[in-house]
């Protein structure tokens, strides 16, 4: 693969380092060629962390040369300045953020960049996660049959209900939204700033949603915190004709009169004896792999294979390669998630409505 080389809006923050982490342990597929930092004091602590030039506008980026896409890992209000100039230039973007904050603004989003054909993906990397990636690949090969349940405990709202449409096969179908919100006591765990100093007891929000799509149902459930937490887990459950999988269990059918047991089991190098290097291999689903780790022997987190993924397939289709997680696609999913809360907040049973962007 030729070596995708792409700049930075936004970075400073910390989604933005994740990506320079991923272009360091990478080096044979990805160079950042320039960071935008606004603050100059920032900009040079970035330069100096990173060995990687910053500029204080767009235009000073882009006078020292194009990259194939730019990342724009910056708030909504300052994505939605940056994003119409750098569309207008023709210039592919892979944006690290939701699209709009309420149902107006995704429509405006509509309106500017998906109606024109802005060339715009989104950084969705959940569905690229390894585990998830193996799951996917065992309902693509039909071993489940045809999915019609599928239960998402995994992060918050659009994150979670994106991965819940492409486990059901769903694309901009419309449902019947009813969800709850219960409290309970929980000891709190770590943050992004690190481990708690104290011991220290709060009341978390768990939000149950259910998605009635007619023939799937679709569940979402999380508790505040809870990809961090060290005492409440993720959980997944997808269930169709033939069979299920339970996170990394599958119960398979070999024919009607025999059951198979499975599990999807982690292959790492660098355990016991092995002198490869500590990575990921792959994911076995059986006696085949379902996943198989394309950046190896690199020691990255699943967290950010993910996104190293989202890069691949954004430089693919920078070269003029296939949609992998459209602007379209993100706001049918962020406005699930504003359905969702409306459900939580008025415990009243809500029904989408079909969208402009489901057209394209």
């Amino acid at each position: 693969m030729k070596q995708a080389q792409f700049s930075i809006i936004g970075g400073a923050g910390f989604r933005a380092q994740a990506f320079l982490r991923i272009a360091r342990a990478l080096p044979n597929h990805f160079r950042v060629t320039g960071l935008v930092v606004r603050q100059a004091e920032k900009g040079q602590a970035m330069e100096e962390e990173w060995g990687i030039p910053s500029y204080r506008t767009v235009e000073e980026l882009l006078a020292q040369g194009r990259p194939d896409f730019i990342v724009v890992s910056a708030g909504k209000d300052a994505a939605s300045e940056i994003l119409p100039d750098l569309v207008e230039q023709g210039i592919p973007v892979l944006l690290e953020t939701p699209p709009a904050s309420d149902l107006a603004g995704l429509h405006q989003v509509y309106e500017q960049l998906i109606l024109p054909g802005a060339r715009v993906q989104v950084a969705e990397q959940y569905h690229l996660s390894p585990l998830h990636a193996a799951r996917l690949a065992v309902i693509g090969q039909g071993r489940l049959g045809r999915v019609t349940e599928a239960t998402v405990s995994i992060s918050q709202f659009y994150h979670a209900i994106s991965l819940m449409r492409k486990y059901l096969g769903i694309g901009y179908e419309d449902a019947e939204v009813t969800g709850m919100r219960f409290l309970s006591p929980q000891v709190a765990g770590p943050g992004r700033a690190g481990v708690p100093q104290e011991e220290k007891l709060v009341q978390q929000p768990r939000d149950l949603v259910w998605f009635h799509f007619g023939d799937r149902l679709g569940i979402y459930d999380f508790t505040k915190d809870q990809h961090r937490s060290w005492i409440r887990s993720n959980h997944v459950s997808v269930r169709g004709e033939r069979g299920e999988i339970t996170d990394r269990r599958m119960n398979l059918l070999m024919d009607y009169q025999t059951p198979l047991p499975l599990e999807l089991k982690r292959v790492n190098r660098g355990e016991e004896e092995n002198l490869e290097g500590y990575f990921l291999e792959g994911i076995l689903a059986g006696d085949s792999y379902a996943y198989r780790n394309p950046y190896t022997p690199a020691r990255l987190l699943d967290d950010e294979l993910a996104m190293a993924a989202c890069l691949t397939r954004m430089a693919e289709y920078a070269a003029g390669g296939k949609s992998f997680y459209s602007l379209a696609e993100a706001c049918q999913d962020t406005y699930l998630g504003f359905v969702a809360e409306e459900a939580i907040r008025t415990g009243k049973t809500q029904r989408t409505e079909p969208q402009p962007w489901a057209e394209r």
